[in-house]
């Protein structure tokens, strides 16, 4: 009843907060394979359902995901030419950024900004 788009946009918002479920559990456990393939379901679902992606973020992703090491990649923040997020394995980051850089640069013509980072704990309130 709700036609092609409505439905689609539902069903990524449906499926997204699972993702978001699985990911949490499977961070919990360390299972990374899992939070991997979670990164790259959401940006299917975001490319196709939400349809908030561009060429240059699928290429970006889909180079990224092709990398040795890397468990998963998708698009984050607002879509349309924004920032993706890969998640890889600690021994294979210095190789995951020589190798993505020049390919996206050969698909694209642009040049990507790269900034590897590690997850840390959140802000807190400190007790004196």
């Amino acid at each position: 009843q709700l036609g092609d788009v409505l439905y689609r946009r539902a069903r990524h918002i449906v499926s997204e907060n699972l993702r978001v479920r699985v990911t949490v559990m499977a961070l919990r456990g360390n299972a990374l394979k899992t939070v991997g393939q979670a990164l790259r379901e959401s940006h299917a679902s975001l490319r196709d359902d939400y349809e908030v992606s561009c060429t240059e973020l699928d290429a970006i992703v889909d180079i990224a995901n092709a990398q040795p090491g890397c468990y998963g990649a998708r698009m984050t923040g607002a879509g349309f030419g924004g920032c993706a997020v890969a998640l890889v394995q600690n021994e294979a980051v210095d190789e995951f950024v020589k190798a993505v850089g020049p390919a996206y640069t050969a698909k694209t013509s642009l040049t990507p900004h790269i900034y590897v980072c590690q997850a840390a704990e959140g802000s807190g309130v400190e007790r004196l």
